[in-house]
């Protein structure tokens, strides 16, 4: 296993998140690769889980005529309009399912790939192999038996596109210590973490490409919050019994 992904979701002692609720709480130090002492770049489980209710995302994508989230995070069938700036997309879990919205607007290249990656099944029958509860989970890297999927090229880092890594929001995966790295992993935020956004143009400080926000399903990010986890083999963290990723498709 290709451990680097791990660390998104570790960080050391001291590192501040906010639940989207307008509370910011302290964080402990997480269990593996805290020596790497990327502060900048990760952030940790062990704060206080933010979505018992189903709140809906903090981010503004997209432009002020497109259906927003409601209160109760889901919306009617027929509220979107079709925008190819702002594709809709459904991946479906064993949990159930999870409706993003995507902004090609503000990073192309980023929503580009993750069609590409769409388009080719490649989500189907992966799994979310990591969650760290209170902060998010990772998916996007792993087939049902924990085998690494091959992949393409890395794409370059959009990070630096204003687009903040909050409750609701959906990044990308990268190594720490490579800016243009991601290439099918991805990560949803079930807190907003500024230590994850662009500060500098340096592997420390670039911070990691957030992409869209969901806009149906924050109960389902609550649920996949709450899964219970364990350490098995190189993966930590790992939902038990596991998270499927059955498929991810765009909405017509």
């Amino acid at each position: 296993m290709s451990r680097w992904n791990s660390i998104v979701y570790d960080a050391l002692k001291g590192v501040e998140v906010s639940s989207g609720m307008g509370k910011s709480v302290a964080l402990p130090r997480a269990c593996f690769l805290a020596c790497l002492a990327l502060t900048a770049l990760t952030f940790v489980s062990g704060c206080k889980p933010s979505a018992d209710s189903d709140q809906s995302p903090t981010a503004a994508i997209g432009k002020s005529d497109q259906a927003t989230p409601t209160s109760s995070g889901t919306q009617g069938a027929g509220a979107l309009k079709p925008d190819p700036l702002h594709p809709v997309v459904l991946i479906e879990t064993t949990l159930g399912n999870i409706k993003v919205r995507l902004d090609a607007e503000k990073a192309q290249g980023t929503v580009n790939n993750f069609l590409t990656y769409i388009k080719e099944s490649f989500y189907d029958q992966t799994i979310i192999h990591q969650v760290n509860k209170g902060a998010g989970f990772l998916a996007g890297g792993y087939d049902v038996n924990k085998k690494e999927k091959p992949t393409h090229y890395p794409i370059r880092n959009e990070a630096e596109n204003g687009l903040k890594n909050l409750h609701g929001t959906i990044a990308m995966v990268r190594q720490p210590n490579a800016i243009d790295s991601a290439t099918s992993q991805f990560m949803i935020n079930i807190a907003d973490i500024p230590a994850l956004d662009f500060k500098e143009n340096s592997p420390e400080g670039y911070g990691y490409c957030v992409f869209g926000e969901v806009i149906e399903g924050m109960d389902v990010l609550a649920t996949i919050n709450g899964s219970p986890v364990e350490d098995a083999g190189d993966f930590e963290r790992t939902p038990t019994p596991p998270i499927i990723v059955k498929s991810i498709r765009k909405i017509p």
